[in-house]
């Protein structure tokens, strides 16, 4: 039968290679971030224990392992389990296998980072989160090396690009003024909530580029989406402007993995001829002899998939069409939801961030003394962070992939307010010089010892200009504004 000939895609085959590794490679380094993470910030003893969380968690019915008992040794075997898992993708072992090998093995990745993600509150509550839920779902059906690549499955990947480039694109367009008068990265690169070691020297570029910056966003994400969907190679092309778009977001700033994960899931639109043609080094030919070695009872169905994968795969795909009619009824809103997910598996989401941009940069600075007494002319010290600014003179680090939650979330607090639960649990345990909690951080200042006092200051911080540079080699000028909150202590032992 024509159609289920046109089911397979085997000119698709390096993008299949592109999009299982890399994504297995993302899912790994969620694990290692989880595992490095989150014993500190919701384990047992953590800022926002998960134990404390699961008897109100029973009665949302969101899925996780942890439903029925939570450990940090549990959880450590979760993260380890997963890194294993998405090493063996990476290094393509179960692709090797019939397709029901990788498709096992990404299914499983899901359903363990979600046990995760569902009960990680308020240091989970990032759209990537549910991005690499969604994408490690949909790429499980991509097959192994015995089959070709489902094309309805590519097409499922780019409606997922679609979604997240074109869902971003409207939101700025609905959102700050910034964005439609094309000033939005006269301050973005100074604001963003992690800068990476070259945003400064993006923040000094010429005020022109910068409204260029913003036109080529537009572009980017509300007309090339579209051409996704078009024959070769066009397709191709589109694909090629998101990736180039996505590698300038992460030369200058830290949004954990979800640049990394737009430019693999734009490799979707990316066929094998278009590959070659840039990367001659990359085969043309893909084909694997596998592909000839089906089962009988798939050979008279014009496809080279046998019968029961191409079963299964055109039920997963019906599957997220249907899921996909409250994200499209969403992007086409005008009170259109970012990062909102609309069924209890976090799959066909939509996505978008910055609907507005920050015109100024608040950080909230904390401090700890050993002094009895915690007035002005005591010796107060500062805490370092691993990724948020402190240092005046401090080159920011590039920390993308990788997921500094803390930090994250310490942006977040001068657009808020301090008085967040987490914070003073925060606070609570640097007084008890919480060793989990420290390591979590790149200074201590007291070494390891109990400080007496702490408290949290806020700072408005620039970005130096060349010649502030020259002269007093800082890269931020900071100026103190106020004391957020404190002097706090502990109570006094009974």
């Amino acid at each position: 039968m024509e159609w289920t000939a046109w089911f397979d895609a085997p000119e698709y085959e390096f993008a299949r290679q592109v999009l299982q590794r890399g994504i297995a490679t993302l899912y790994f380094v969620a694990f290692l971030s989880s595992l490095n993470q989150f014993p500190a910030l919701l384990g047992e003893r953590g800022l926002l224990p998960v134990p404390d969380y699961l008897d109100g968690f029973r009665r949302l019915g969101r899925p996780s392992l942890f439903h029925w008992r939570y450990s940090d040794r549990l959880l450590r075997g979760v993260c380890w389990s997963g890194m294993a898992i998405a090493a063996a993708l990476v290094l393509g072992l179960p692709q090797l296998g019939p397709p029901w090998v990788p498709l096992l093995a990404f299914l499983t990745l899901w359903l363990l980072y979600m046990s995760i993600v569902n009960v990680g509150q308020a240091f989970y509550g990032f759209g990537w989160e549910m991005l690499l839920l969604e994408a490690g779902f949909t790429v499980a059906f991509l097959g192994s090396d015995q089959t070709p690549p489902p094309r309805p499955v590519l097409i499922l990947l780019a409606w997922l690009v679609f979604r997240l480039e074109f869902g971003a694109g409207l939101i700025k367009i609905r959102g700050g003024r910034e964005w439609r008068d094309l000033t939005a990265l006269y301050y973005h690169h100074e604001t963003q909530p992690m800068p990476g070691p070259l945003s400064r020297q993006a923040h000094l570029l010429p005020k022109l580029w910068h409204r260029l910056e913003v036109l080529g966003n537009h572009f980017a994400q509300l007309v090339v989406p579209f051409f996704l969907f078009a024959p070769q190679p066009l397709a191709s092309a589109a694909a090629g402007v998101i990736i180039f778009t996505q590698l300038w977001l992460v030369a200058s700033g830290n949004f954990a993995w979800l640049n990394w994960m737009a430019i693999l899931l734009a490799f979707a639109a990316v066929s094998d001829p278009v590959a070659h043609a840039v990367l001659p080094a990359i085969p043309l030919d893909w084909h694997a002899p596998a592909w000839d070695a089906v089962p009988a009872a798939g050979a008279g169905t014009g496809s080279q998939a046998p019968v029961p994968w191409l079963v299964v795969v055109l039920l997963a795909s019906a599957f997220l069409v249907v899921l996909s009619y409250r994200p499209l009824e969403n992007l086409l809103s005008r009170q259109q939801l970012m990062n909102a997910s609309f069924n209890r598996w976090q799959l066909v989401n939509t996505y978008g961030a910055f609907g507005t941009v920050t015109k100024r940069r608040i950080e909230i600075v904390v401090e700890g003394t050993l002094d009895a007494e915690p007035g002005d002319d005591a010796d107060w010290r500062e805490y370092g962070f691993k990724g948020k600014p402190g240092d005046v003179r401090r080159l920011p680090r590039q920390w993308a992939p990788y997921h500094l939650r803390l930090d994250w979330l310490m942006w977040f607090l001068p657009l808020r307010t301090v008085h967040e639960e987490w914070f003073y649990a925060f606070l609570a345990r640097l007084l008890e010089a919480d060793r989990p909690l420290l390591r979590l951080l790149r200074h201590d200042p007291f070494d390891g010892e109990r400080p007496r006092w702490v408290r949290a200051r806020s700072y408005l911080y620039r970005f130096a200009t060349r010649t502030e540079y020259r002269d007093t080699h800082q890269r931020w000028i900071r100026t103190p504004l106020s004391v957020a909150l404190g002097p706090l202590s502990l109570p006094p032992e009974s």
